[in-house]
């Protein structure tokens, strides 16, 4: 297949062009600094047409990931940053879609488990999860990130591309040992002693391991009668305590320290990041999937654990 991947250069994007490029799939990652890689890199700015649209002309698949890390601040110049740049992209697919000649045959478009409502009372599946929800006394950024969310999948259901199967990616915490990842940081702090529970421990934390969402990444281009908001995610999400326990256990970590909410909200100033990754319970689960016959190579934390703290040393071992 020949699979589109703009904003691919990205942790996500590397994760699956790796994986795509590897099964023999044409891989053309759009990105705004094109760099040399197996795979061809094709310039864009992620707002306006240009000459990159003829990549999506016989495109077997497109999977639009392009947006800013939330990982900052939500000082008011980054919000708007973070809201546009998902907004716009997705519009700018969305047209690049609308006047092929003979367009894409599905469009995966990235959206996140932040859309679904903090609780700790029932998961959040894609037929009768609770959209946003956040409780009058929720912080303001928890308020934010689901306004980008939802600001985020209204771009694609606006887009006029009645010939192309639409897919919202609302995708969990991606799980791989690279370095700069987000299981790379939560390493790094079991390793120091400090991988205990963030806050009282008990939000949940959604997951998927990166083979996983490769695989359910493919299962959707190839399952046509997957379309709408699908919530990729593993499973078994399990509360924060229990996750860095599990984390710990498979590092071969006997203690973790604990950390205060105001501990983490110190660090994430200093860090120049927010606490809402953090705290905010995310309890997801991957319904649609599961009844399309989907399998998960790792459905539970700690077979998925032990794995990934495998591959992170002998990542060590190379460097």
């Amino acid at each position: 297949m020949k699979i589109v991947i703009p904003g691919g250069s990205g942790q996500v994007g590397t994760v699956l062009a790796r994986a795509f490029h590897k099964s023999g799939h044409e891989v053309v990652v759009l990105s705004r600094r094109p760099a040399s890689k197996q795979w061809r890199t094709v310039e864009w700015d992620g707002e306006t047409l240009g000459d990159w649209i003829a990549e999506f002309e016989g495109a077997d698949a497109i999977i639009n990931l392009a947006g800013q890390s939330v990982n900052c601040r939500y000082h008011d110049h980054n919000r708007r940053v973070i809201k546009e740049s998902r907004v716009k992209s997705t519009k700018v697919v969305g047209d690049a879609i609308a006047q092929a000649w003979k367009p894409p045959r599905v469009w995966l478009q990235a959206s996140t488990a932040t859309i679904y409502a903090h609780r700790f009372d029932a998961p959040n599946d894609e037929a009768t999860g609770m959209i946003g929800g956040a409780e009058p006394n929720a912080p303001d950024t928890w308020k934010f990130s689901i306004d980008v969310a939802t600001s985020w999948e209204r771009a694609l259901n606006e887009s006029p591309t009645p010939n192309t199967r639409r897919v919202l990616m609302r995708s969990a915490i991606v799980m791989n040992p690279d370095s700069g990842s987000p299981f790379s940081a939560l390493l790094q702090l079991v390793k120091f002693g400090l991988g205990g529970a963030a806050g009282d421990g008990r939000q949940y934390m959604s997951w998927i391991h990166d083979q996983d969402f490769t695989s359910a990444v493919l299962w959707l281009i190839e399952h046509e009668e997957l379309e709408g908001p699908v919530n990729l995610a593993a499973p078994n999400p399990l509360t924060n305590s229990e996750f860095m326990r599990v984390l710990r256990s498979a590092w071969g970590m006997p203690f973790g320290l604990p950390a205060t909410e105001w501990m983490l909200e110190l660090g994430a100033f200093v860090l120049q990041s927010e606490t809402e990754l953090i705290l905010k319970s995310r309890r997801v689960v991957p319904a649609r999937l599961l009844q399309s016959g989907f399998a998960f190579q790792f459905p539970a934390w700690p077979e998925a654990a032990r794995e990934l703290c495998q591959r992170a040393r002998g990542n060590e071992h190379m460097a």
